[in-house]
């Protein structure tokens, strides 16, 4: 038998083992020193494929979008399985997943201490976040986290944002960047979108974006948002997400780093038809989508809706096994070029612009209204023009983005700019910034910084009148 001393000096011991392992949890858990976004965009390629996770409100109403005014009550995954999840990823060859921690209807599938309604009030009152965190661990598979900016339950909708809204949403960003290990990356969705209608101007991207990486420098921040940007460039997004299943390509010559998102199942939330309607096929996964988009930097993200109980069905688990045996190609990705990006407010957006031609219906406003479905176009006979912004202030700039109308069937398919430059004025003359004589889809240029109270941007043609879509201005914070 022990005495009081040798109980007491065990005693210390243990209490030392346990404080020691629970430090190296937490050290395991803090994010590496911050490294290059271009690493990052790589290392997240090499991971290739991973799952989608939709379970919140919507699976247990027979819904896509939960309804907002439903009772926290009705989740209730009794037999919640995260360890089952991993083990059909790691079956399916895949390398991550991505939970769907906040969908547009609001509730949260952790425990926030915000006022929105959570697992802590439903029938089922665990951390589904969490559980699905240490599972993915354990099983050696990368996490990842889905939030919808969109809140119906909140009221965080086109014109309904305040500051308030914003500090809760960057709250509830906070208690997932810090209480779940080291996050991947996280994937919005709701935000900036058609159907949405949430500026990135009402909740400011690159406001969102710095507080993600002050939690986490080495989260990647993606979007939904594909279907507003051409598809040559990253705007506000490190990885550029395509929505597959409402239709979204990726472009066959893409070199950017993407993401593309479809379903196993006919919809993104559990349906009762479930269990026995025909999934996709092992063939269409693998030899539609994981060996081509490899060679398009992209990666697939195959969602796999769990059930009610928290489980997936046999028919999906025994899918996505057979999609592991047929998927031997499993290298990693080809490297990626280092792609400039947007993170910040169009300077040029709705500031007077003039141009040099400006007849009724043609305005130059076309170039600078932030939509890419107009444009403006030189005279006819014209085979050069100029657009000009006036800022109004000295204001300093570093990066724009030029884009041809080339997605117009009027306008045609073949680029009708044969040479550009962008200006400023300063000392009483125009002084040039950057040129290019490549034709143009959907230009980025990067250069030193510059300050003006305007630009321009002269265009050159060969036989047809050129035209823009769009002339961004931007003051990107990042270094060259």
């Amino acid at each position: 038998m022990l005495n009081r001393r040798e109980f007491a000096h065990g005693l210390a011991g243990t209490t030392a083992l346990l404080a020691a392992k629970r430090s190296a949890l937490a050290a395991a858990a803090m994010p590496e020193a911050s490294k290059p976004l271009l690493q990052l965009q790589q290392e997240f390629m090499d991971l290739r494929f991973g799952m989608f996770l939709h379970l919140n409100m919507a699976t247990f109403e027979q819904r896509e979008w939960g309804d907002p005014k439903a009772s926290p009550k009705l989740f209730n995954p009794a037999h919640l399985d995260t360890d089952q999840w991993a083990q059909a990823a790691l079956s399916a060859g895949m390398a991550y997943g991505c939970l769907t921690t906040k969908h547009h209807d609001g509730f949260c599938l952790w425990p926030t201490k915000t006022a929105s309604p959570s697992v802590k009030d439903a029938t089922f009152n665990h951390d589904v976040v969490g559980a699905y965190a240490a599972s993915f661990r354990k099983h050696g598979l990368k996490v990842c986290l889905y939030f919808s900016i969109l809140d119906l339950r909140a009221e965080i909708w086109s014109y309904q944002v305040t500051p308030k809204k914003i500090d809760m949403i960057k709250a509830q960003l906070s208690e997932l960047l810090t209480n779940y290990g080291e996050i991947t990356a996280i994937v919005f969705d709701g935000w900036n979108a058609g159907w949405s209608r949430i500026t990135y101007d009402q909740v400011p991207f690159r406001e969102i974006y710095d507080h993600i990486k002050s939690h986490q420098p080495n989260c990647l921040v993606t979007d939904h948002n594909a279907g507003q940007y051409p598809g040559s460039a990253l705007c506000y997004t490190d990885i550029k997400q395509y929505e597959q299943h409402a239709g979204q390509k990726i472009a066959s010559d893409s070199i950017i780093p993407s993401e593309s998102g479809t379903t196993l199942q006919s919809q993104w939330f559990w349906k009762q038809s479930y269990p026995t309607e025909p999934l996709k096929s092992a063939e269409t996964i693998v030899n539609d989508w994981l060996v081509p988009f490899n060679r398009q930097h992209c990666n697939l993200l195959l969602n796999v809706a769990p059930n009610r109980e928290g489980r997936f069905d046999q028919n999906a688990v025994d899918r996505l096994a057979e999609v592991g045996r047929m998927w031997k190609d499993r290298a990693p990705a080809p490297r990626l070029v280092p792609s400039i990006s947007i993170t910040t407010p169009n300077l040029a957006s709705a500031r007077p612009s003039f141009a040099s031609r400006n007849t009724e219906g043609i305005g130059p406003d076309l170039a600078n209204d932030n939509s890419y479905r107009t444009y403006w176009i030189a005279d006819d006979g014209e085979t050069s023009g100029w657009i000009e912004i006036a800022f109004g202030r000295p204001t300093a700039f570093n990066t724009v983005s030029i884009v041809e109308p080339r997605f117009d069937k009027e306008y045609g398919v073949e680029s009708r700019i044969a040479s550009y430059s962008v200006e400023y004025w300063q000392n009483n003359r125009w002084n040039k910034v950057v040129s290019g004589k490549s034709p143009l889809v959907f230009q980025l240029l990067r250069f030193g910084a510059v300050t003006a109270e305007r630009a321009r941007l002269v265009i050159q043609g060969s036989t047809r009148p050129p035209g823009i879509s769009e002339f961004g201005i931007y003051n990107e914070p990042i270094g060259l």
